[in-house]
Formats: C-alpha cells, sequence, structure tokens
C-alpha cells in the first residue's frame, strides 16, 4: 500500500471507531464551501462562527466538545480553527456568531482554548492565496464529562488528545475554501 502524498488524510481515519452523530447548520451543507460570513476577516470574511447542531448522541452523555481543524494547512499539523469545551448535554446547537472571544452566546461552563491564530474564539478560513482548496472539519464530541480538567491555554493537540479520550460519539459537518 502506497501513501498518498497529495493530500493529507482525513483527521478522524486513525481514531478509533465510534458511533457518529448527525451535524448540520443553516449556514451551510456538508462539502459545501464555506460562506464568506465564516472566513477569517483577514482573508476578506466576517469571522463569525457557523450556526451548529447535533442530535444522535448517546443518552450517558455528560457535555459535548465542538472543533473546527483545517487538516490541509501547510504546516504538517494542520490549523485548529476553534475548541471549544464544556458545552452541558443539554446543549444541542450553537448559533452563528457563538464563537466571539467573549463568549456571550454560550453557557457559563463553555471554556474557548486558544486555537492557532493565538486566540481563544472563532478564527475563520484563511488558506494562503493561491493555495488548493482546504477542508474545514466542524467536529462535535459527545463526552462521558463536562470537565475535561483543560485550561484555556492548553495545546489543542493535548485538548485533542483528552477529548477523544472522553468521546462517546463525534460527527462532523465539512466545508471547504480557497482563495
Amino acid at each position: 500500500m502506497r501513501l498518498d502524498r497529495t493530500r493529507p488524510p482525513d483527521p478522524f481515519d486513525h481514531l478509533p471507531q465510534l458511533p457518529d452523530l448527525t451535524v448540520t447548520s443553516t449556514d451551510f451543507a456538508d462539502l459545501d464551501t464555506l460562506p464568506m460570513a465564516h472566513v477569517y476577516h483577514g482573508a476578506g470574511g466576517g469571522n463569525i462562527s457557523p450556526q451548529l447542531s447535533w442530535s444522535g448522541y448517546p443518552a450517558d452523555t455528560m457535555g459535548f466538545a465542538v472543533t473546527c481543524f483545517d487538516p490541509d494547512a501547510p504546516t504538517g499539523c494542520g490549523w485548529w480553527h476553534w475548541i471549544l469545551v464544556g458545552l452541558p448535554a443539554s446543549v444541542t446547537s450553537l448559533p452563528a456568531g457563538a464563537g466571539t472571544a467573549d463568549g456571550a452566546l454560550l453557557p457559563a461552563t463553555v471554556m474557548q482554548l486558544r486555537n492557532d491564530y493565538g486566540t481563544r474564539d472563532y478564527g475563520g478560513a484563511a488558506p494562503p492565496p493561491g493555495d488548493h482548496f482546504h477542508r474545514y472539519f466542524f467536529s462535535v464530541y459527545a463526552l462521558d464529562t463536562l470537565d475535561l480538567g483543560l485550561s484555556p491555554d492548553t495545546s489543542a493537540a493535548v485538548a485533542s488528545f483528552t477529548i477523544n479520550a472522553h468521546c462517546l460519539a463525534r460527527g462532523h459537518l465539512h466545508a471547504t475554501f480557497e482563495h
């Protein structure tokens, strides 16, 4: 078997199989081009986190985490656009714009961790001009706990590891974008 070096793999291909959640948005459908409202302001967009909803999670879910990840960023390790933890199991959707730094539209239990822009909020798509299209995985994780013991400055790698260690089910909504 030869490694396909033309595109990074799906970042979830090598994780343990889990039940699927259904993740949807009123802002775009799965595999659509990400609307400009959700593109990073430095790339000409509005930098607004999209509306997200999810269903089909296990009955013993205690909380949720939400992330946005670009595996196609020219970094060798992808790019984390958003990491949100501490959503109670009673919350099954986020309104558009929930990913602001002040967290005004989020429950008090929620913590946004530092993304790869170095901020604690949603940072929209911004692939380098002229680069190929990038894939954006908006992921929701059903967790066996509400408190993952993370801090706002926890690295994306540690946060991802911890989220996956407590994951009961996960689902994704995919978007693409290119300049």
